[in-house]
């Protein structure tokens, strides 16, 4: 049995919201999906991840990553021009 590929596009839109934080409108996970990463993270540390879950977990974690650089790319911009 093969594991089926995860693409991060897959959380979005119930996955991802827009929030201010001070002046900035920065992307964030939804509580749900804030937490299911908190939960495949456990489970990883655990080393108790199906082959499923460690798919969804590097998913999740690869939209992490670009919404962090977006969101720090939006930050740097918004200095820049203080």
């Amino acid at each position: 049995m093969t594991a089926t590929l995860i693409k991060p596009s897959q959380f979005l839109p119930e996955g991802i919201c827009i929030k201010r934080i001070k002046n900035l409108m920065l992307f964030k996970f939804t509580d749900k999906l804030g937490e299911r990463m908190q939960e495949l993270l456990d489970k990883n540390k655990l080393n108790t991840l199906t082959p499923e879950e460690a798919i969804e977990l590097e998913a999740i974690g690869e939209l992490d990553d670009i919404f962090s650089y977006i969101n720090a790319t939006i930050a740097a911009q918004e200095n820049a021009h203080s």
